[in-house]
């Protein structure tokens, strides 16, 4: 058994930092001379292709046959030529079923039976079936075994977001993720804003100075009531959990885990900097089961003093907004297009084609299968990219501020890097499921106070 050594903060920082811009790292950007010492280079973003070059033939597997997973096989067939899925992999055979008829509805694709596994160890069978590229898309618990055994057995990645509930995950898959950078291995995050062709611009034009320097940001996700599956007398308590999976932490991380990762990673991604602790809250009204909470508020502290407000909630009926904005000595972006001054007047907008046009320069294609593009060029042209760092980051940052909301202390990175903490059991079988009750969290150590 491989020890997987606590990373400390620098340790982290030092090997996370390129990984934290993704795709369109420092190795892949273009610089113009400035003229000037005190500004910043002009950057330049590598090409957003539309359809991954032609080449050697490309076979996958698909290990987590839901909706997700579904709809990451369609968007990896439609990332170019000479594409194949070939294997499916979960632990429900309905899941299965639906897969493989979507697959041939959508795709004309026909999966064989001797290619569908089912079980907890579909996915060792999956990754032994004679496939080039697995698509991870359980639920992120399952996440840092199933990364590490497709990196040991010399896999192309795709793993969806998180990659981890738990710090203890985290550092497994930080492991994988070196080890894939050895091997050569490409391995590609569903966080999906790094490929998106507008956020990508915007972000260019923020890290080339155009906001002045960055001095804050307030990222928010509020949307209404999360999908949930009611228990079934048929089910045991394990598989109404895992059919259940959103609503329960250690299946899902908990919906700042989970959800809220997309926004955060963007955050990351401009403020280029990871936070040193988080302070944060939470709470449950709601939600009618399942162990999360329905709100999470929560203030990052960064090494230079910089704070940065993160907000999630997930309750119908109330205003919804998603919004990345970003604050600098001169201005705001608005991460996905928009970038205005102090006064709040638009000083750039990114230029949407009309509906219809035939200009492709600012076309911003689906970032779901804009990932796959990216894996299949790298793949086919022998130059492996690996963004698995960036997706370690920013999930732990998340699990940072969950685990301050939960316990209603401050947590910091450090504690984070170096926590124990494991959600979840430790063997997997249909039947019960013990010492994880369905009761959310309840914060503060101290007992409650005398009723005078």
């Amino acid at each position: 058994m491989e020890t997987i050594h606590p990373f400390n903060r620098r340790d982290f920082l030092k090997t996370g930092t390129a990984g934290t811009l993704g795709l369109i790292g420092s190795g892949s950007l273009l610089t113009a001379c400035s003229g000037s010492p005190n500004k910043k280079p002009e950057l330049a973003l590598p090409p957003f292709l539309e359809k991954a070059p032609d080449g050697r033939p490309l076979k996958a597997g698909l290990i987590g046959c839901g909706g997700r997973g579904t709809g990451a096989a369609i968007n990896f067939l439609d990332a170019g030529n000479g594409l194949e899925i070939i294997a499916l992999g979960d632990v429900f055979q309905d899941k299965i079923d639906n897969c493989r008829a979507e697959l041939k509805k959508q795709k004309s694709v026909e999966i064989a039976d001797e290619k569908c596994f089912v079980g907890f160890d579909s996915f060792e069978k999956v990754i032994d079936s004679g496939v080039d590229v697995v698509l991870l898309c359980t639920p992120p618990h399952f996440r840092p075994a199933h990364v590490e055994a497709a990196i040991k057995a010399g896999k192309h990645v795709f793993m969806e977001k998180p990659c981890a509930v738990d710090p203890v995950g985290a550092r497994s898959v930080m492991v994988s993720v070196e080890r894939a950078k050895q091997m050569n291995l490409c391995v590609v995050s569903g966080t999906i804003r790094r490929v998106q062709k507008d956020f990508a611009e915007t972000w260019r034009r923020v890290a080339s100075g155009q906001i002045g320097e960055i001095t804050g940001a307030h990222i928010i996700r509020n949307g209404g009531s999360l999908w949930y599956r009611s228990r079934n007398p048929k089910w045991t308590e394990m598989e109404y959990m895992i059919r259940n999976w959103a609503n329960f932490c250690w299946l899902s991380g908990d919906h700042i885990v989970e959800q809220f990762i997309h926004e955060i990673d963007v955050m990351n991604w401009f403020v280029q900097k990871l936070p040193v602790k988080a302070i944060g809250w939470g709470g449950r009204q709601r939600r009618v089961n399942g162990d999360q909470y329905d709100f999470f508020s929560i203030e990052y502290v960064y090494d230079n003093g910089m704070h940065t407000h993160c907000a999630a909630r997930q309750i119908s009926g109330c205003s919804n907004l998603t919004k990345q904005l970003i604050s600098g000595t001169e201005g705001y972006a608005d991460c996905k297009g928009i970038l205005t001054d102090l006064m709040g007047n638009e000083i750039w907008k990114y230029p949407h084609p009309e509906e219809g046009s035939t200009d492709t320069t600012w076309k911003v294609t689906n970032p779901f299968v804009q990932e796959h593009i990216n894996l299949v060029t790298a793949i086919r042209s022998g130059t492996a990219i690996n963004d698995g760092e960036a997706q370690v980051n920013s999930t732990l940052v998340t699990i940072m501020g969950r685990m301050s909301a939960y316990t209603g202390k401050d947590v910091t990175w450090e504690e984070v890097l170096n926590s124990e903490l494991y959600l979840g059991p430790k063997a997997y079988a249909f039947g019960p499921v013990p010492g994880i009750p369905e009761v959310p969290p309840i914060i503060g150590n101290e007992p409650a106070p005398p009723v005078v």
